[in-house]
């Protein structure tokens, strides 16, 4: 049975991605409650930088466990 192995480019390329949706949508939901640019893009800065981080890192772990993993020859 072959291993199935994510490449850490791989892993990072749908961290950004997936961060740009994050963004776009966050952008949307904490302007309509602030109505505020400035606040609006302190909150969009801090929270993705650290959101990002931690879903790499949660990327690279999942990485390693097998369960789940089906490799068909």
């Amino acid at each position: 049975m072959k291993k199935f192995h994510e490449s850490v480019y791989r892993s990072i390329t749908k961290a950004v991605t997936f961060r740009i949706l994050i963004i776009i949508l966050d952008f949307i939901v904490i302007y309509l409650f602030t109505k505020r640019i400035d606040l609006t893009v302190g909150v969009i800065i801090v929270s993705n930088f650290s959101s990002t981080i931690a879903y790499f890192v949660h990327e690279r772990i999942w990485n390693r466990v097998h369960w789940g993993k089906d490799h068909k020859d």
